[in-house]
């Protein structure tokens, strides 16, 4: 079991792990061995996950989440898998403990009074500054 918080744990049987080579430099060590994880958690079918984690979570995962609502992180920093499997998996808890979080309510509020006048204030200093670019007119 993976610990999210105290309320939460993932069973580990819902990650699907799978090592493929890395990209970029390297040598011949790139070349041979797959240190690359590639860590696929299946989002809308979890039973560990509460709808409303579901749902920020989707929309937080952004393009690495597939229509199916699948989320796949891809982990090749480190040249060890097992370090790559540990920071695939920290960011799957890390995006996960950021979904539990409940947006704030947004109370609506209103301006003051003195910010009705001061904004009024300035609308008519700027008028009267373009209404003073007209045509000059002469009395002839």
């Amino acid at each position: 079991m993976i610990e999210i918080t105290s309320w939460l744990r993932i069973d580990e049987d819902e990650l699907v792990w799978k090592a493929t080579r890395a990209s970029g430099p390297g040598g011949q060590h790139v070349n041979k061995t797959s240190t690359a994880i590639e860590l696929r958690f299946d989002v809308r079918n979890s039973p560990a996950l509460p709808e409303d984690v579901k749902t920020r979570l989707e929309k937080l995962a952004g393009s690495r989440l597939t229509q199916d609502g699948v989320l796949i992180l891809f982990a090749q920093g480190s040249r060890s898998q097992e370090m790559n499997r540990q920071d695939a998996q920290a960011r799957l808890v890390e995006l996960i403990l950021r979904a539990t979080e409940r947006p704030k309510a947004r109370k609506a509020t209103k301006p003051t009074y003195s910010s009705k006048l001061k904004r009024l204030e300035t609308k008519t200093k700027r008028a009267g500054v373009k209404s003073g670019r007209g045509r000059v007119k002469f009395d002839d």
